[in-house]
């Protein structure tokens, strides 16, 4: 890894922003305001948004940025385009970043119920885990399927409503979490697996995590129809059906765009319109449920 000698601002401040992840977390942060849109609608007291938004988004971005710090001597091997291998970004600034993005969280979380900081921290548990070894394991499935949960959860506390179906977002959670973490690797697998690292996804292969993303998404999705046939979440018939309906096309999609024989490039690809299929399906379905 070559660090320049003398780095100039317009080398930190792209490095910076490279070191959070800009898209992932992007889409992190459009899940949660929704859920908080949803949670506090229609008395949306919109300071009080904005801490929900925030302090999510500081924990996203400092589980990205000592993402980065723990990963940094594999990352200079196969993962030149990095900010720290690029040089933009020295290994303790990342860290420093990253510990500076916790406290940032914590501040903005003082004026949210007591229980929008225990699902904060527990999320911020589960990826600084991830962060710290849990990642080069199939455990790393398990992570993202425990946290995927707490975002909706977290964004309900911290608005201080209750809604009791909000049980049934577990199940959803974690079938759509572990595909979400198959998704998020599948561009890289075939370096971590050169690297040593056995993933979820290295140790199903490519192609069977393809055939795992697309089956997680199909349960949740009939289960969410269950749920609303039977009455155990009630949900307005015409916006569950067009919930489902894109999630159907978003599928089709996916499977055109990108797969096992299609190129490399395309998975970072898959992986965000994944994602946005994750989000409309769960939006979609709380927005049926209270509308």
């Amino acid at each position: 890894m070559e660090i320049p000698r003398r780095r100039q601002l317009n080398d930190i401040v792209p490095g910076l922003f490279l070191l959070s992840h800009p898209g992932p977390v992007a889409l992190h942060i459009v899940a949660v305001a929704l859920f908080a849109l949803l949670a506090a609608w229609p008395h949306v007291s919109w300071g009080i948004f904005a801490f929900i938004v925030g302090a999510h988004a500081a924990m996203q971005i400092s589980i990205a940025m000592l993402n980065d710090y723990c990963d940094r001597r594999l990352d200079a091997q196969g993962k030149s385009r990095k900010p720290i291998p690029r040089g933009l970004i020295l290994p303790p600034e990342a860290l420093v970043a990253g510990l500076l993005m916790i406290a940032l969280m914590l501040i903005l979380l003082l004026p949210l119920p007591p229980l929008a900081l225990v699902f904060s921290l527990a999320y911020l548990a589960l990826g600084q885990g991830y962060n710290l070894g849990l990642k080069s394991t199939p455990l790393s499935g398990i992570v993202f399927a425990l946290a995927m949960p707490l975002i909706p959860l977290y964004a309900f506390a911290a608005a201080g409503r209750s809604v009791p179906f909000l049980f049934w977002l577990a199940p959803v959670g974690f079938l759509l979490g572990v595909a979400l973490n198959l998704a998020s690797s599948l561009p890289d697998v075939e370096e971590d697996a050169a690297g040593g690292a056995r993933t979820l996804a290295v140790a199903l292969g490519v192609r069977r995590s393809f055939q795992l993303c697309q089956v997680s998404i199909l349960l949740s999705a009939v289960l969410i129809a269950a749920l609303a046939l039977l009455n155990i979440v009630p949900s307005q018939p015409a916006a569950l059906i067009i919930t489902l309906m894109l999630t159907a096309l978003s599928i089709v999609a996916m499977q055109l765009f990108s797969g096992p024989a299609k190129p490399v490039e395309t998975r970072k690809g898959f992986f965000y319109l994944f994602a946005l299929t994750c989000i409309v399906l769960t939006g979609g379905w709380l927005i049926g449920a209270f509308i």
